[in-house]
């Protein structure tokens, strides 16, 4: 399926020049990226190419408009060498989702797998293999008409870049309950992985920095009564031993790939979930009651992140200590095992590259 790929390797690879020992995210990038365009109604053939900057117009749509959307999964090396892919096919789900919400035309899912495949297969070298790290993969779609107009674009730029990166979080999160800003309404882009939806949230984030917190827990745009998402991932509770999370049944929140797979692991080991809404009110009386056993964040940057403490209206609530949770704790310990093969993929997530 990816036999019509053209690729173009680079003359000097970058290799030698990583400090494996210390990945930041998102700082470093591999030798090569793919590239496919979008015209005259249909994709026209895929490259990989040498990794580097790429023109365009000052007029370009994606300038002006803010037409563009993204993904972002990771390619794994186990310990036996193989490379693996966590569900993929969610992402290119979700990609389509987003390029439904934005009106840009879409890629076939099984397509959209086997382009990251062949992009990672060329970048194989580039794959840590320390615990932790992963070889990050950022999907991109934008818009590439040359003109000022309010209109969808008719031609587009499909990317995939890669960069090795160590842990997102190295350490339990802070995290701040918003009830002024908000992340999206009912009607709007939040289910949809665009730019602008981060445009916004910058701000209220950085306040939230000044204050000493790492992110933001947002609430629903209407009354701000119901938590929904966190700023980098989504959110998972557990309160008197039944593991909750806020519905995705309204098009406010981000579909998590990783929330999906901590939801489905769950059921499958027959514990009680509920995917409902949660208010501010009843997370808070659980803090203050100690009958909140564990709170996570899940995400494919975060993986799964513990949060340390949660704020609200100038009050700081320290969560139960992370060696006592036992859920995010396993589900973690589950996730890393399968992805580096000490344990069984029972449930056939890790796609092999």
């Amino acid at each position: 399926m990816t036999d019509d790929i053209r690729i173009r390797r680079t003359a000097q690879s970058k290799l030698g020049q990583v400090d494996w020992n210390h990945l930041p995210f998102g700082r470093i990038f591999s030798d090569h990226m793919l590239v496919m365009d979008y015209a005259d109604a249909a994709w026209q053939t895929p490259e990989i190419v040498p990794y580097g900057p790429i023109s365009m117009q000052p007029c370009n749509a994606t300038l002006h408009y803010g037409q563009t959307i993204f993904e972002g999964m990771k390619a794994i090396r186990a310990a036996d060498g193989r490379i693996t892919l966590f569900r993929p096919e969610l992402n290119a789900r979700r990609f389509n989702e987003s390029c439904q919400r934005l009106c840009m035309p879409s890629i076939d899912e099984a397509r959209f797998v086997e382009l990251l495949k062949a992009l990672v297969r060329c970048e194989r070298d580039w794959v840590p293999a320390s615990a932790e790290s992963s070889l990050y993969l950022r999907p991109f779609l934008f818009a590439t008409d040359e003109l000022l107009g309010v209109r969808p674009s008719e031609t587009y730029k499909f990317m995939v870049i890669a960069c090795p990166a160590g842990a997102y979080y190295a350490k339990p999160v802070s995290v701040k309950i918003e009830e002024h800003y908000t992340r999206a309404a009912e009607g709007g882009t939040g289910r949809a992985k665009t730019a602008g939806n981060y445009a916004a949230s910058l701000l209220p984030t950085k306040l939230a920095h000044d204050e000493g917190f790492d992110q933001l827990i947002w609430t629903d745009g209407k009354e701000h009564r119901y938590i929904e998402e966190s700023g980098t991932m989504n959110l998972v509770l557990v309160i008197d031993g039944v593991i909750l999370t806020p519905s995705e049944d309204s098009d406010t929140i981000l579909r998590s790939v990783v929330k999906r797979s901590v939801v489905d692991l769950a059921k499958h080991w027959g514990l009680p979930v509920e995917e409902r809404r949660i208010s501010v009110e009843e997370l808070v009386a659980a803090i203050r009651d100690g009958r909140l056993q564990d709170a996570f964040g899940a995400g494919t940057a975060a993986t799964i992140a513990p949060i340390a403490e949660i704020g609200l209206r100038g009050e700081r609530f320290a969560l139960p200590p992370v060696e006592t949770r036992t859920l995010s704790t396993r589900i973690k310990a589950y996730l890393d095992g399968i992805k580096s093969g000490a344990i069984a993929d029972e449930l056939g997530w890790c796609v092999e590259v």
